[in-house]
């Protein structure tokens, strides 16, 4: 599997997953073409729009009177994907668009307005972007703007590119991705929560430069893409690489390589595995049991059941035991989503301060 390969696989997970990519690479590499097949393959249309011929109201929208007032009218891609319900809005040479008009596409990526249309959930961001050196009159990304994107780096091998001169360019294999679910996504943040409890500091990284600031940097924003990039992984069990690209992508090589050490330490017992034997092995680790307790709650939740619902309080039991303000955490969140007809268990009873320190309890 070639790097492209790689990126191709973290390039579909996020588009499925509604993580806005933006894809690093010289001119002439063949960005525009990958993004072209995607959306072939995905069924969506395709709408190009390059930045470096753009001006601030092609996406901001142009002023047009009405008798009730001004409307901000959109330009006609936008009113096509919106027509079409769901799409790929690739932005294409964002490093080459000057300053103002990257302020106005970053209203695109954040709240998906193009003047006063808001664009439906079934249209997905992707932008492509040529390394200001190596960009005619190129800018750096404004740091705001990088952060909000999963920058993915696009390559060209040598060695494909002479074998598809001598026998023609392949097809990229079909590619069949499905979103990660709602307790997906919940039990990956837990997991990066815990992760983030061990190393705090890395909650919030500005880079100190405007050439590092226009790349991927972690932030609270940055984490939770990385998680969501973690679930859509593991809902279609993507390739080690696919899913390490898309967390460095979120949050930077140095951040998104701890995470992704970190968590092939953990080791966590299945939350069906906790539910079923009330004699499981818990970690000795708080990290651990922040990541466990997550996963558990998200599987919980999910699965709306009583039953469920009741038995997970035996497990926040135990490790009310030796790591109280764990179990607290987690406590809160599973009281706020007691199903109808639950019945509170006998394990309440020793927990009651817990859930007092909580503030769940008188």
């Amino acid at each position: 599997m070639t790097k492209n390969d790689s990126v191709r696989t973290a390039l579909a997970l996020a588009v499925r997953a509604d993580l806005p990519v933006l894809l690093w690479g010289a001119p002439g590499t063949g960005k525009t073409s990958a993004v072209v097949a995607l959306g072939r393959q995905l069924d969506l249309p395709v709408e190009v729009v390059v930045g470096s011929v753009r001006e601030p109201g092609d996406f901001a929208g142009l002023p047009v009177v009405r008798q009730e007032g001004t409307w901000f009218a959109p330009p006609r891609w936008a009113e096509r994907l919106a027509s079409a319900g769901s799409g790929l809005l690739f932005l294409d040479e964002l490093t080459t668009a000057p300053p103002a008009v990257q302020a106005a596409m970053l209203r695109v990526v954040l709240e998906r307005a193009v003047g006063d249309l808001v664009l439906p959930e079934g249209v997905r961001i992707v932008a492509a972007a040529n390394p200001p050196d190596l960009a005619a009159d190129g800018w750096e990304l404004s740091a705001p703007l990088a952060n909000r994107l999963v920058h993915l780096d696009w390559e060209v091998s040598p060695v494909d590119v002479a074998d598809g001169l001598a026998h023609g360019f392949p097809e990229p294999d079909a590619v069949r991705v499905v979103p990660p679910s709602r307790a997906g996504v919940a039990a990956a943040k837990a997991r990066v929560g815990a992760f983030l409890r061990v190393r705090p500091e890395l909650v919030l990284a500005v880079p100190g430069t405007p050439e590092r600031a226009g790349r991927s940097w972690p932030s609270p924003r940055s984490w939770e893409m990385a998680a969501i990039a973690l679930a859509a992984g593991e809902a279609n069990a993507a390739t080690e690489a696919g899913v390490a690209a898309l967390v460095i992508g979120a949050v930077g090589e140095a951040a998104g390589f701890e995470l992704l050490s970190w968590l092939r330490t953990l080791d966590l017992p299945d939350p069906e595995t906790l539910l079923d034997d009330p004699d499981a092995p818990l970690p000795d680790r708080a990290d651990r049991l922040h990541a466990l307790l997550g996963g558990l709650v998200a599987h919980v939740v999910a699965d709306g059941g009583a039953v469920t619902w009741e038995r997970a309080w035996t497990v926040i039991g135990r490790v009310s035991k030796t790591t109280p303000d764990v179990a607290a955490a987690s406590a809160r969140t599973l009281a706020a989503n007691r199903p109808a007809g639950a019945d509170l268990p006998s394990a309440l009873l020793d927990l009651a301060p817990i859930l007092r320190s909580a503030g769940l309890m008188p």
